[in-house]
């Protein structure tokens, strides 16, 4: 995996060509998802990224090509009580999908790796023991049968700055931003580095990482896509 400083983020894709293949590859994998229903392939869509790098967009140009019925959106905020009392990866046991199902995590089990190794919510030893951990986990995950996506949503400082602003200044957006996220914006290098470890060791064939470049929201929702059916059309 390259570090996310050499990743280039001048990707674009214009508003026609857009909604051309958004449309296109909504309908290719609402067929898919026909498909792994019949056969029973459980699905499970992996969402992190910067504050701001438009997750929610993505999510929701994915969920559009999907029936209710055989998917959930699964957002995760931190562990309640009675989930700090079991191992950091029982609640996301609890919220796999059943057999030809989706589910769609809107952040995962890598704030083990990222804001709780930051945050110091555990010992180093336990995040560094995290790594082995959840490669064995997707891997039972991928033996069992699913397919595992895993998206890494990258916008630059200065972008993500901008739609701080903008959720700031407009009415409608304000409820999209907290003083948490200006204080784990001031911890972006700490983070940066968080991720590139991350990616470096826990990215496998059996469920690799996508970087997204969401520099242009619209451009990422493509690709991500695109990246999905494809895993989608392997495993079948």
């Amino acid at each position: 995996m390259p570090k996310l400083k050499d990743v280039s983020l001048d990707k674009t894709i214009t508003d026609e060509k857009y909604k051309k293949q958004l449309k296109k590859l909504q309908e290719e994998l609402s067929e898919l998802h026909n498909k792994i229903y019949r056969k029973r392939v459980p699905v499970v869509v992996c969402y992190e990224g910067w504050d701001a790098a438009g997750k929610g967009g993505n999510i929701r140009r994915v969920a559009a090509a999907l029936d209710p019925r055989g998917y959930e959106v699964v957002p995760i905020a931190g562990p309640t009580a009675p989930e700090l009392a079991h191992h950091y990866l029982w609640r996301f046991w609890t919220r796999l999908p059943k057999d030809g199902h989706i589910a769609i995590f809107d952040r995962t089990w890598y704030g083990r790796v990222m804001v709780e190794r930051i945050e110091g919510f555990c010992s180093t030893e336990d995040w560094q023991r995290a790594y082995r951990e959840i490669n064995e986990f997707e891997r039972e995950l991928y033996d069992w049968g699913a397919v595992v996506v895993k998206f890494w949503l990258h916008i630059d400082q200065d972008e993500q700055l901008r739609r701080f602003n903008d959720r700031q200044n407009t009415p409608s957006k304000q409820w999209k931003i907290t003083e948490e996220d200006w204080r784990n914006r001031e911890k972006w290098d700490q983070y940066e580095e968080a991720v590139d470890d991350m990616l470096r060791y826990t990215s496998t064939d059996f469920a690799p990482w996508h970087i997204i470049e969401s520099q242009n929201k619209k451009y990422g929702r493509i690709k991500a896509l695109k990246i999905l059916i494809e895993a989608i059309k392997d495993r079948l």
